[in-house]
């Protein structure tokens, strides 16, 4: 039996060689056929000579996959979204011809949570800050963090058992920290197995240094940290979101840090990007990053590496270690 006709559907092939590399791509033909062309937005004509493919790999700028896309694809029988969430592409449509879906979500979950782990360890090391005040006064003394510093003895709460967030909590392990967790989808057996403790939000935000969001965003979760819930939070107490920025509602947070009661991390904001003069530029105690946390550069072939292993356990044994159910998509980012 030939091996299955596999085929990019991206927006630039110049992105193929960024996600995978030479061997990644030599373990890919071992197991496909390789269609030559790009199945590209801008480039309708590609789908007229991609009806024979079975296998579509998708990335960053791929097209819809509705049903006026899948008529053009009859022998399709798995998408493998070598990126993040698969909500921009997928359709039910999908699920409802058999069409198996998998995502590199759970590759793309380390370096967020990696810098997630930076973060929490300068935060609490009011690194921020003293960098700000050395620059800004070159004296060493005057720059010296004050009050509590370090991570020794600190809670962090973490907002969504999510890929990432139990990620940050297997990164946590070896330091002086204690963790809590608010997930409403687990048990408190479920936390425990975790290693961590199962709170209500109000306690988390309550007790917690600091706070870090690795939830979804859905309808029940759009600015889950308001105003109200960003007064619970302790005097000091440092806010970090690398998920989705309107889980937070950030006229109330401007307000917080323009008060100089919380300080913040965000890798993620909203709106997103932040038009110039945003008052987030200015607020203290804030540290903005520009959605880097995450794949980024050579992290970015991790994930081609993990969509290459799955695409070689769907062909050799029929099986995906990271399939992406229709129901999923009611809970996932």
């Amino acid at each position: 039996m030939s091996a299955p006709l596999a085929a990019f559907a991206l927006d630039d092939a110049a992105l193929i060689p960024q996600l995978f590399a030479p061997q990644s791509l030599a373990r890919l033909r071992a197991h496909v056929r390789l269609a030559d062309r790009l199945i590209a937005p801008a480039d309708p004509g590609a789908l007229s000579a991609a009806t024979d493919t079975e296998i579509l790999i998708t990335g960053w700028g791929a097209p819809q996959l509705d049903s006026r896309m899948l008529d053009s694809l009859p022998h399709l029988r798995a998408v493998f979204h070598c990126a993040g969430t698969v909500k921009r592409i997928v359709s039910p449509d999908l699920w409802e011809r058999g069409i198996r879906v998998s995502s590199s979500a759970d590759a793309n979950a380390v370096p967020v949570a990696e810098y997630t782990l930076a973060m929490i360890l300068l935060s609490a090391k009011n690194a921020w800050e003293s960098a700000v005040s050395y620059r800004a006064t070159q004296d060493m003394s005057l720059a010296l963090p004050r009050g509590g510093v370090g991570a020794y003895g600190i809670t962090v709460g973490i907002v969504g058992a999510s890929r990432i967030g139990r990620r940050v909590l297997d990164l946590l392990r070896p330091f002086d920290i204690a963790t809590v967790l608010y997930d409403p989808s687990l048990s408190a057996a479920d936390a425990a197995a975790l290693g961590t403790t199962l709170v209500s939000l109000h306690d988390l935000l309550r007790v917690s240094d600091i706070v870090s969001l690795h939830a979804p965003l859905l309808p029940e979760t759009h600015r889950m940290l308001g105003a109200t819930e960003l007064a619970t939070m302790r005097g000091g107490a440092t806010l970090i979101n690398t998920a989705r920025g309107p889980l937070v509602d950030t006229d109330a947070l401007v307000a917080e840090l323009t008060a100089a009661r919380l300080r913040a991390v965000l890798d993620v904001t909203d709106p997103e990007p932040l038009p110039a003069g945003h008052p987030l530029f200015s607020a203290p105690g804030v540290t903005l990053t520009p959605h880097i946390a995450g794949s980024l550069g050579n992290e970015l072939q991790r994930m081609g590496s993990q969509t290459v292993d799955e695409v070689e356990r769907f062909v050799t044994m029929g099986t995906l270690d990271f399939e992406v159910r229709h129901r999923d998509l009611a809970t996932i980012a």
